[in-house]
């Protein structure tokens, strides 16, 4: 099992990483197999990630990471920002205003509030009233619009609304506005509790404007690399764990069927996914018989996996979660870990090989640098703020 010296310097080791992907020009950029910022068009969602890792760094006293946390606030407020319509562009090149990037926002947001850093409330502030204008529907999400926000697509989705949650909680914890942890819950219920229940713990990923499960959708398209076709074993993994934070969060009001919930999910994942085709890891995606589609390794999962089970392992103090635990590091130091090059090798095939079928490169560090970070980390609060009483 790794020891926590080797978690805190794997930690620090990732943040030097991601550092790289700094565009002194403006925001964080993808990051090439070597670890070079390559020509993809600035992006929210990334410069959104490493802007929610610097304000973890600040918190845990990196005195290079402030200035980190205000790069990222600068190109969020800036160039990604639209000042004519409101909200945040998918990127500099692409004008459509999205459910994930906007989680990603309030994610970065919060962090930034949270290490005292100029602009990080207000950034908070606008981002949550962008979020109930605009993406709120009631009780769920809308998934997206176009720039002037004069139409929103015929689909929702679990990926999006799993990062609301995230997202629900941070803000929650951080403006002391309990009405994002209640709205948090309200989407863990929907999503896991009622849907994917039903689904044998199975969680569908794409689902129709009314929330049916679309079981079909891009069937056509398998390796999307954010709306891939059949169930995403790793977002199941990471369920898991948001809903042990909805817990902890809620305290003494926690709902009984959140700890249950995310026994059943884990399982359901390590079942169907871990190792099924006869090749240690995780498949990257399972059809709704649960047959490997992609069968590709995809860092992310396992760095979730790492993270449900410690969770889970903190939470029940069950030996068998604390040997998970101990078994997806392995794996991750293996085969995942690029110490030649620095970072986590995003996709491997399933011998093991690097491969780019789905994500060419290391477009960022947010899944590796949490699986180092968090295990270390309380269930509650929200690392943004749990950072600080660890130091």
């Amino acid at each position: 099992m790794p020891s926590e010296e080797w978690l805190v310097g794997h930690r620090r080791e990732l943040a030097r990483f991601a550092a790289r992907s700094l565009d002194p020009a403006g925001g964080f950029r993808w990051l090439s197999d070597d670890g070079d910022r390559t020509d993809e068009p600035l992006a929210t969602w990334i410069t959104a990630r490493m802007t929610h890792i610097f304000a973890l760094e600040a918190g845990l006293g990196d005195p290079r990471a402030p200035a980190r946390v205000d790069h990222g606030i600068a190109a969020l407020t800036g160039p990604l920002r639209d000042h004519e319509h409101g909200g945040w562009f998918v990127s500099v090149v692409d004008d459509r205003k999205a459910a994930y990037d906007h989680a990603f926002v309030v994610l970065a947001a919060a962090g930034a509030a949270a290490a005292g850093r100029p602009g990080g409330a207000e950034l908070l502030t606008d981002a949550l009233a962008v979020i109930e204008e605009r993406f709120w529907d009631g009780a769920m999400p809308l998934e997206s619009w176009d720039r002037a926000w004069t139409a929103t697509e015929d689909y929702r989705g679990a990926n999006s609304t799993m990062h609301f949650v995230e997202a629900f909680l941070a803000a929650g914890d951080v403006t002391g506005d309990r009405v994002w942890h209640d709205r948090a819950l309200g989407l863990a219920r929907r999503v896991v509790h009622e849907i994917a229940a039903a689904e044998d713990w199975r969680v569908p990923e794409h689902f129709t404007p009314d929330w049916r499960p679309d079981h079909g959708y891009h069937r056509d398209i398998p390796r999307d690399p954010f709306r891939p076709y059949g169930g995403t074993v790793g977002h199941w993994l990471e369920w898991a764990r948001l809903l042990l934070h909805l817990e902890a969060a809620f305290d003494k009001r926690t709902p009984g069927w959140l700890l249950s919930d995310a026994r059943a999910l884990f399982d359901s994942a390590v079942r169907r996914g871990w190792g099924v085709d006869g090749f240690p890891g995780f498949v990257y995606t399972l059809d709704w018989s649960d047959r490997p589609v992609v069968r590709e390794r995809m860092h992310w999962v396992v760095a979730e996996a790492i993270l449900a089970a410690a969770a889970l392992a903190r939470r029940t103090g069950e030996a068998g979660y604390a040997d998970w635990y101990e078994r997806f590091w392995a794996y991750a130091r293996e085969h995942h870990i690029d110490v030649e090059h620095g970072g986590w090798r995003h996709e491997l095939a399933k011998d093991g090989r690097p491969t780019s079928t789905v994500w060419a490169g290391k477009p960022d560090s947010y899944h590796a640098y949490q699986a180092a970070a968090f295990p270390s980390l309380p269930l509650a609060p929200a690392a943004a703020l749990a950072v600080r009483e660890s130091r």
